[in-house]
């Protein structure tokens, strides 16, 4: 395993060899075949439909993965798919989720779609990407996947054939024999074939492809970014790409020892690449603790058990999920544990020191994007931590930051100094990132370095810090959701003139959207009534806003945009107030930092400095005391 602990460890790798030199595999099917040929008998996917920690579980090993997904593959060709047609599933996670994943990728391209999304946008994301086949679940108790799926394919006529998962196979006992009897009724019907997953899988070979394996790169996946105003923007992946998060994984971090607990969703990059693909690459383990992962019943309260059972090394989270386990006490033996690494969205740094002290472990946070096939950067295991940084580009990344002028010039620059995050790397595929060609205009620069969209800075060390997002996007624990759903939503108001939906500050996700309303002249309507309007006019549930304002004008620019700068003032103003609330200090001023972005000032005279470092510790908006 490769050492990787500062920039130079960064330069040794990458001058060992251009990255197309390496001795690496072509196809994903390829990927896995190395893999279970060297370490067959090792455990590869482990699941467990509760949550406890003595619950029944299923494992895979790297051969057994092997088979499955080449008698998955294998039913897939023979239902029509071929190397350009699309494989959807609508799953949450399960020892199936994988398999359909890395067989879909094998037959034809792979489309995990988020099963919490709204039906209508399901069926707009069959539809962008012309699925031949859905994977999805049977009627299950405590979900409505099966009834979202079958209303989205009454909406999508390239659909032909339907599979279905049947979770009660992993059921013990006499819950087994009690779903049957109140699995709930799916009452929309569809034109697509309906089948048995294990039954029509089983039914093909497992010991070798019926198809050949081109050995070519070539458009493996379509994952969906976003997914709150009309259908998401869809990026395409490669098997370069795909392979080389897994390459990532597989030479700085893992190798085949290593369990990583992983209760992130499989229709998220960050599981599906620099999890699944570095496990394959490693030969490691991966554990999915229930369907839902982190959002399971009962996951929060037996999750140190879980770490003890599995004797996980390397835990796979987001901030939202680190601060919701800081509410638990550490009730068993995690000493197994050697990193948490965090992505999504950025972590507080009180987060950080909570979990350090309760656990003795460290959290290294990455940074990654759907679009870049992930991985970007990320703060060395065995390295210099920059808390609040998202670390260094990772080898064969490389990343700048430019300033874009309207009239198309290009600006690079200095050291600390913000501007747009851009980024080439074998996940990137220069002009093809979305498969609507109109979304991959003005995407890039020379032609080779993705725009992110992403605003942050390169300090002396060369590690990158995020400091605001060029796309306004708000993101609520990890999931992106576009202010103009909100504001459409609210603007169908008829008391409504204008409406500017932003991200206000939140210790547990982050980010959660609120709303700054300006009324018609003369209307009047409260806002009781205006919440009541959002949560039946906005599609997304996540999108909701949590709180509503009336402002007798909002903030706007000379050509009549509204102008969010002044609205975020104002919300991290009405936050942080509310939270330093009986500590003597309150907010004097919002101000824009060059390097930090917007900075809080907070008066100082008769303040409980360390109360307030305490709360204010739990958000990633940067503060300092207003001394003068």
């Amino acid at each position: 395993m490769a050492k990787f602990s500062s920039y130079d460890d960064r330069d040794r790798i990458e001058a060992e060899s251009r990255y197309e030199d390496r001795d690496l595999p072509v196809t994903i099917y390829e990927f896995l075949a190395r893999t279970a040929a060297r370490v067959p008998t090792r455990p590869a996917i482990s699941f467990q439909l509760l949550s406890g920690p003595r619950d029944p579980s299923v494992t895979l090993s790297w051969q057994d993965l092997l088979e499955r997904v080449t008698e998955t593959a294998n039913l897939f060709r023979s239902l029509g798919v071929g190397p350009d047609d699309t494989i959807a599933y609508l799953l949450p996670n399960s020892i199936e989720t994988p398999v359909v994943l890395l067989a879909g990728a094998t037959a034809g391209i792979v489309n995990p779609i988020n099963p919490l999304l709204d039906t209508r946008q399901i069926a707009g994301i069959l539809r962008e990407t012309r699925a031949k086949v859905l994977v999805t679940l049977r009627a299950f108790p405590k979900t409505d996947v099966a009834q979202k799926a079958a209303e989205a394919v009454a909406q999508a006529p390239d659909v032909t054939h339907v599979i279905e998962i049947d979770l009660n196979r992993h059921l013990r006992g006499i819950k087994r024999y009690i779903v049957p009897l109140i699995r709930p009724k799916v009452k929309v019907r569809h034109k697509a074939k309906v089948l048995n997953f294990e039954a029509a899988a089983s039914a093909h070979s497992h010991k070798q492809l019926d198809f050949d394996d081109v050995r070519q790169d070539r458009v493996a996946a379509y994952f969906h970014t976003g997914g709150t105003t009309g259908t998401p923007k869809v990026a395409q992946h490669k098997y370069s790409g795909m392979i080389y998060n897994g390459w990532l994984g597989g030479t700085l971090l893992f190798d085949e020892t290593d369990v990583l607990m992983c209760p992130l969703p499989m229709f998220h990059v960050f599981a599906a690449y620099p999890v699944l693909m570095s496990c394959i690459d490693s030969g490691a383990h991966m554990v999915m603790p229930t369907p839902a992962g982190y959002r399971g019943d009962g996951v929060f309260d037996n999750f140190w058990g879980l770490i003890e059972r599995w004797q996980a090394t390397f835990l796979i989270t987001v901030p939202t999920a680190i601060a919701a386990l800081m509410q638990r006490p550490v009730n068993a033996d995690v000493s197994s544990l050697k990193t948490a690494i965090s992505g999504s969205a950025p972590l507080p740094i009180e987060l950080y020191n909570r979990f350090k002290a309760a656990t003795g472990v460290e959290i290294a946070e990455g940074y990654g994007l759907t679009e870049a096939t992930c991985l970007v950067s990320c703060n060395p295991v065995d390295g210099k931590k920059k808390v609040g940084s998202v670390g260094i580009p990772l080898p064969h990344t490389h990343v700048r930051i430019l300033n874009h002028s309207e009239a198309g010039q290009v600006q690079e620059c200095a050291t600390d100094e913000v501007g747009e995050i851009c980024i080439a790397n074998p996940g990137v595929f220069p002009g093809s990132t979305y498969t609507e060609a109109d979304k991959n205009h003005r995407l890039f620069c020379d032609d080779v370095y993705l725009r992110t969209g992403d605003l942050g800075r390169l300090d002396a060390d060369g590690y990158l810090w995020i400091t605001g997002r060029a796309k306004d996007l708000i993101i609520r624990g990890g999931h992106n959701i576009d202010p103009a759903e909100i504001e459409e939503g609210l603007l169908s108001h008829p008391a409504v003139s204008f409406v500017g939906a932003i991200g206000q500050p939140d210790a547990f996700a982050g980010e959660l959207p609120c709303a700054y309303v300006e009324l018609v002249a003369g209307a009047e309507v409260s806002i009781k009534e205006l919440m009541e309007h959002a949560r039946t006019h906005i599609h997304e549930r996540a999108a909701i806003p949590k709180h509503v304002e009336i402002l007798p004008e909002l903030p706007k620019t000379a050509v009549g945009k509204i102008f969010k700068p002044e609205l975020r003032k104002l919300a991290i103003t009405r936050v942080f107030d509310a939270v330093l609330e009986g500590t003597g200090a309150h907010v004097t001023a919002v101000q824009e930092d060059k390097k930090r972005g917007l900075v809080v000032r907070l008066s100082h005279a008769g303040a409980d400095e360390a109360e307030v470092a305490a709360r204010l510790g739990e958000f990633t908006t940067p503060w300092d005391w207003d001394r003068a």
